[in-house]
């Protein structure tokens, strides 16, 4: 089985189309969506095109999309674009996202048993870190029998061992932090192998098509803060290292 994983694509459509159309997505026996899907400009048009990968697509919900299911229901949310991403879903959306599992597992071959979640096995906003100390790593992981853990939440790619298990964040799909582009991974369950891959986006033509065809009223200040521009790894891991208590 070859697995694609995508993560954080925060409704920028532009890019979830790409990736969708790249040669290994389109092949791969399976996708798995490991949440924070919709919270961003593009949120009824994204949340429509992965539904309509059907039974190909395996979900986790993240932070985010708990958040847009609460902005939807009226509790409102700290983000200017949640609220109104929020506000924007249908009723059936705002079920599909309501419904998703915290985690999902699949026997992966080589990869041994493979936990799929959004931040953490406890939580769905925790943050850990391609640096995080191996205690960090045995605290998050304690009691979990997987022997492959893959996350998103931090929209910074990485694969790395924590005490002989396999750690794989494959990035952002939206939202990047480090380099530009739609960041997704590969995983094969036959040859044990993990590819953390990037395609290519030309961002002034994505930041063209989300001001045109978002609707949400910062959209100039959200695609020069996340699409036109990216947040170097040094910037984010040093601010996600604060919520660690580092």
């Amino acid at each position: 089985m070859r697995v694609a994983v995508l993560s954080d694509v925060h409704g920028v459509l532009p890019a979830l189309e790409a990736v969708l159309g790249e040669a290994d997505v389109r092949g791969a026996d399976l996708l798995v969506l490991t949440g924070d899907v919709a919270a961003g400009p593009m949120p009824v048009e994204t949340i429509d095109l992965l539904v309509s990968l059907g039974d190909r697509a395996l979900w986790v919900g993240g932070n985010a999309d708990r958040e847009l299911v609460e902005a939807a229901r009226g509790q409102g949310s700290e983000f200017a674009i949640s609220r109104w991403a929020g506000e924007r879903l249908r009723d059936d959306q705002v079920g599909v996202l309501a419904a998703l599992p915290a985690r999902q597992e699949l026997d992966l071959g080589r990869l041994g048993l493979t936990l799929f979640v959004h931040g953490t096995p406890r939580s769905d906003d925790e943050v850990v870190l391609v640096d995080s100390s191996l205690e960090r790593w045995r605290q998050v992981l304690d009691g979990e029998p997987a022997d492959t853990v893959v996350l998103g939440n931090t929209h910074m790619p990485f694969a790395r061992l924590a005490d002989r298990r396999l750690i794989v964040n494959p990035g952002s799909v939206g939202m990047p932090y480090g380099t530009d582009g739609a960041h997704w991974a590969l995983l094969d369950s036959v040859s044990g192998a993990v590819t953390l891959r990037r395609t290519p986006l030309d961002a002034a033509e994505v930041a063209a098509r989300l001001v045109a065809e978002s609707g949400f009223d910062g959209i100039e200040e959200w695609v020069a803060e996340y699409v036109r521009e990216v947040y170097s790894d040094a910037v984010a891991l040093t601010a996600f290292a604060r919520r660690e208590g580092r």
